[in-house]
């Protein structure tokens, strides 16, 4: 395979390093007020944990203008006796490269799944520039079970608060569990590890100019490990910190962007997801505990006005995918009040599946069909936290694992939708 990714000066740094048994990448844009707690941590986790292992660090960025790059370069780790960590003489190398191709998140992984492919790299991890909560321990729970146990890929497994990663709960995670039959319960969250196999295999696919390197990376990473049958797991790596968003805040971007990336993989996968039924929980690794989460901000009231408004200006749009059935249910719910309000999980599993649907069959604009998604979705997570403001995290998982189980049941009837409807 021809490296058609790297510029010279990356090469002729990569050819000096030679090879490397672990491979950390770090994509980032204007990060420079993070990204060095990054850096320290992977360094103590490698030394800690894979001390005898040839390791090195790939920073992938997307043109920094804030000194991103060099605080990587000047960042390290001279605390190893707080950790117990003994000298280390395998050397630990840092790779700094700029990116080519589409600018986004996916150009960056394919640089460091090209850099893995010529280091000939068998174990590694990506984590975000921005994590202020990452810890030396996250480097051998996502690097062990590749390196030590045969795995291909290992998702994450965080603690959040029960009203952070919405879109993940109430569609990402029950929709890609119900088709491809795997309970992986973040399958876009961000911190991944991964064989320099499946890494090389990621590079074979005729991607990299699509949308996929611009956004959709996370789902089109798991989703591509799940479906070509690699051994999968998921470790638990407590608390993500990052700047929470609020539910009912604008996210029809990310609601565009990751949605319509699942629905080009169910494209790309029919043949696969159409032969599974049920799902099954995948191996996880790690001690799981309680952490300290940081608040959430929800305004409930500003949520079910967007809902009401939308329900108004686009139900002639959703007339021409959506049952009457579900119409009427949704019509039913603009002059309800705040207390009375519902959204069931029943009624939603149709939503995505008529969604799904209606972009299989090409009814309208793809971007319109998408972006009109957004209030019935900020519909459904008003509802959840209505539900769910005096449940604790369990009880609130709980109810995740019933809508799951509302996606599995239904699928059986979408698929036959999917059949007469022809394909794209």
């Amino acid at each position: 395979m021809r490296n058609v990714t790297l510029h010279e000066a990356i090469e002729q740094r990569v050819r000096q390093v030679q090879t490397a048994d672990i491979l950390v990448g770090v994509p980032s844009y204007n990060n420079a007020g993070t990204i060095a707690h990054v850096v320290r941590a992977v360094q103590a986790g490698l030394r800690k944990y894979f001390p005898d292992m040839r390791a090195v660090l790939v920073n992938s960025d997307g043109g920094s203008t804030d000194g991103t790059t060099q605080v990587v370069q000047d960042t390290t780790f001279d605390d190893s006796h707080s950790l117990f960590i003994s000298y280390q003489e395998t050397p630990f190398f840092k790779i700094t490269a700029p990116y080519c191709g589409i600018p986004g998140k996916g150009s960056a992984f394919r640089t460091i799944f090209e850099i893995a492919r010529v280091l000939d790299a068998k174990a590694c991890a990506v984590v975000d520039a921005d994590l202020r909560s990452i810890t030396p321990e996250w480097v051998e729970l996502l690097i062990k079970p590749v390196l030590h146990q045969g795995f291909d890929y290992v998702a994450p497994l965080y603690q959040r608060h029960k009203y952070d990663g919405t879109i993940t709960n109430s569609i990402i995670y029950p929709l890609t569990r119900a088709l491809y039959g795997k309970k992986v319960r973040q399958p876009i969250g961000g911190d991944f590890g991964f064989s320099g196999v499946l890494a090389q295999f990621y590079l074979t696919k005729d991607v990299w100019e699509t949308d996929v390197a611009r956004y959709g990376i996370d789902i089109w990473m798991t989703t591509t490990a799940i479906a070509n049958g690699f051994t999968l797991g998921q470790a638990y790596l407590g608390a993500k910190i990052h700047d929470p968003k609020d539910p009912g805040s604008d996210l029809s971007d990310m609601l565009y962007q990751v949605v319509g990336a699942t629905f080009d993989l169910m494209e790309t996968y029919a043949d696969k997801w159409s032969l599974v039924n049920g799902s099954e929980g995948v191996s996880t690794f790690g001690f799981r505990y309680g952490v300290g989460l940081e608040p959430v901000s929800v305004n409930v009231e500003r949520m079910l006005e967007r809902f009401r408004f939308g329900v108004n200006e686009l139900l002639p749009l959703w007339e021409l995918f959506l049952s009457s059935r579900s119409l009427d249910r949704l019509q039913s719910l603009v002059g309800i009040s705040k207390e009375a309000f519902h959204l069931s999980d029943e009624l939603w599993v149709e939503i995505v599946y008529g969604f799904a649907l209606a972009f299989h069959r090409r009814l309208i604009n793809t971007q319109h069909l998408l972006r009109s998604l957004t209030p019935l979705y900020i519909g459904k997570t008003a509802s959840f936290v209505l539900e769910t403001w005096e449940n604790g995290p369990d009880e609130v998982e709980r109810k995740i694992e019933i809508l799951c189980q509302c996606f599995e049941e239904q699928k059986n009837s979408f698929m036959k939708g999917w059949m007469e409807g022809g394909s794209r």
